[in-house]
């Protein structure tokens, strides 16, 4: 049924979007003129990079300041290069080239078409020497090529250059980022030295494949330390979540830089202590240590997973009284914490502040518009991005959009961009991707439609896939399916067992006592509202109660659902119409939805409840959602 309807579509699709009328590879050329021009700090070159021959210094510092994290920057100055001439010369094509090595970039055709141009590369077609090995040693990395690797080891020892530092550390990272430990050591040990350089790599080897033992005991015996050994084990012990260890030895440090409380801020946030992280940066704000961006980034994005918008507005009010470059990165940082603190509106305006626009800039964009379930709004930003040609659109804008139309109900808009993400963005759909339309499916109604789905998925579907199904069983109150799903997902995920079987449990209780209600009055405070609305009209859904107790014991336990008594709080002790903010890590019961709801038009505030999975605007006794969530 479902492939039937698919192609129906696809051929809609086809008469819609001929092939080839969007062409998304299109580069942005641009004049001398129409390059975004930064004066340049006074100790450079003050020539304007409008002029029409520009000094080789002033091509040098824009490649390495305004192109490093900006493709369309970067682009419109390989323009200016081509135009002036300055392809020629080593130094400039040098840079050029490493500004388009960047990973985040994606353009490794643009580096060798630049390599090509220069007519005498020198030292690229000259023999290989210390700089190179370790370029060499990465690209391995990064193709996981281990003969390769082994290849251009044995090259090193032939030309007598296993004893420089650098390049062995660039080939402990390599065997050691493959999973080649043992030859790490080899490599290590054939210097006959513990260089600290070498140890760093190698401590960061085992901690990346969990042997934190062999870690600290080679961090014991190196006669020699230095502030990166102390970052690679803080680094290395919060990847394997040993949170409290980190701790220890960053307060045992005897000299700490800026890395070092990166370190840790970047380490609470993966481990998802995102109070502690504010706790070091506050602590930095003590020791007068000036952040960097990217310390002020992963501040942000603590702010942005507790839902603290007054620490977050504070610093973006250091950003602006530091004159600090709000640049992509920054900026990406400022939109997604406005968006997860429920400020679309400053979110936005930071958004469009943003001169140079990258593609995880629209994304986070495109995600807070999701989140908030302004799926119309999120389509036409994903489309302006696409008329105006800015950036292609990745796998996350595509996620994004998918749960933007899932938070709405959208299926046909849903379906129709899952299409297109491949066929004409040239996006592969990952099993993200596929839990997104099962999540729209399912929470539409269409649940045979989002099992056939899973049956036809080139890979295997993951418990999110199945968890969305059954999220999907629950909402249409279909047991049968949720059953099945039920113990699909026991079998993949047996140490869940127990939330499994309440889910499932739930969900046949729920039928069962769905229209079973009951009335009562209560005391004080939050009694007192739930008194109150129920003059209203609410009565409460004992069906969201699980436990074998009686009626009235289930309606007193609603009352005290963590949402109600926090709104109960902030409306005790806020001024009246004071917008009400309340964050929770599980999904919104049905019974405190329509309790909010009463409680927005019966008090005259605004609530924004962030949930699990989105947010939830109050207003006037209706919810941004329209009741679907």
């Amino acid at each position: 049924m479902l492939r039937r309807a698919w192609s129906h579509l696809e051929l809609a699709i086809s008469s819609a979007y001929p092939a080839g009328q969007v062409n998304m590879g299109a580069l942005h050329t641009a004049t001398t003129t129409e390059l975004l021009y930064h004066p340049p700090p006074a100790e450079h070159s003050t020539e304007n990079f409008t002029t029409s021959n520009p000094s080789q210094k002033t091509i040098l510092h824009l490649l390495n300041t305004k192109c490093i994290s900006s493709l369309e920057t970067l682009k419109q100055a390989h323009a200016l290069i081509l135009k002036t001439g300055y392809l020629q010369d080593h130094y400039v094509a040098g840079s050029l080239i490493k500004c388009y090595a960047n990973p985040h970039f994606g353009n490794l055709s643009n580096l060798l078409q630049v390599l090509e141009q220069v007519s005498e590369p020198n030292v690229f077609r000259s023999r290989p020497n210390k700089y190179t090995y370790p370029q060499v040693f990465k690209a391995c990395t990064l193709e996981r090529a281990i003969e390769e690797g082994m290849q251009v080891h044995s090259h090193v020892i032939k030309r007598g250059l296993n004893a420089d530092s650098h390049i062995i550390s660039a080939g402990i990272q390599m065997y050691a980022s493959l999973g080649c430990l043992k030859e790490a050591r080899n490599m290590l040990d054939s210097i006959g030295i513990l260089d600290v350089i070498c140890c760093n790599a190698m401590i960061d080897g085992y901690m990346k494949f969990g042997d934190v033992k062999a870690a600290r005991e080679l961090f014991e015996n190196m006669t020699e330390k230095n502030v990166g050994s102390w970052n690679t084990m803080i680094s290395g012990l919060f990847s394997n979540e040993m949170v409290i260890e980190a701790k220890k030895y960053f307060d045992e440090m005897p000299k700490k830089d800026e890395v070092s409380w990166s370190a840790m801020i970047d380490g609470y946030n993966r481990c998802g202590y995102f109070k502690e992280a504010l706790e070091v940066f506050n602590e930095m704000q003590r020791e007068e240590i000036k952040p960097s961006k990217f310390v002020l980034s992963s501040a942000l994005a603590a702010c942005a997973n507790l839902a603290a918008l007054d620490q977050g507005k504070w610093i973006h009010a250091y950003i602006r009284k530091n004159r600090i470059l709000v640049d992509a990165i920054l900026g990406t940082s400022l939109v997604d914490m406005y968006a997860k603190c429920g400020r679309l509106d400053l979110a936005w305006d930071v958004f469009e502040k943003i001169k140079e626009k990258e593609v995880f800039c629209w994304n986070a964009m495109i995600g807070g518009l999701a989140v908030h379930g302004r799926a119309d709004d999120a389509i036409d930003l994903f489309l302006k991005m696409q008329r105006d040609n800015i950036v292609k659109p990745n796998d996350i804008t595509f996620i994004a959009l998918l749960n933007a139309c899932a938070h709405a109900g959208l299926v046909h808009e849903g379906l129709k961009y899952f299409v297109l993400m491949k066929r004409t963005y040239l996006v592969e759909p990952t099993v993200e991707h596929y839990g997104c339309v099962v999540n729209l499916l399912g929470k539409s109604g269409y649940l045979n439609e989002a099992e056939n789905l899973i049956s036809s998925m080139p890979m295997k579907p993951n418990c999110a896939v199945w968890g969305a199904l059954l999220c999907a069983c629950r909402i249409h109150n279909n047991i049968e399916l949720g059953q099945r799903v039920g113990e699909i997902l026991l079998d993949l995920e047996p140490e869940k067992q127990w939330s499994i079987h309440i889910a499932v449990e739930h969900l046949c209780k729920s039928r069962e006592m769905g229209k079973r209600r009951k009335n009562e009055g209560y005391s004080y405070d939050a009694e007192t509202i739930i008194r109150e609305i129920e003059l209203k009209g609410h009565r409460p859904d004992v069906s969201q109660v699980l436990f074998d107790i009686s009626e009235e014991e289930k309606e007193t336990s609603l009352k005290y659902h963590s949402e109600k008594l926090a709104i109960a709080f902030g409306i005790l002790n806020t001024e009246p119409g004071a917008t009400i903010r309340v964050v929770k890590n599980l999904r919104v019961c049905g019974d405190c939805h329509s309790a909010i709801k009463i409680i927005s038009r019966v008090y005259k505030r605004k609530i924004i409840v962030r949930d699990r999975v989105r947010y939830h605007h109050f207003k006037h006794g209706q919810c941004s959602c329209k009741d679907f969530w």
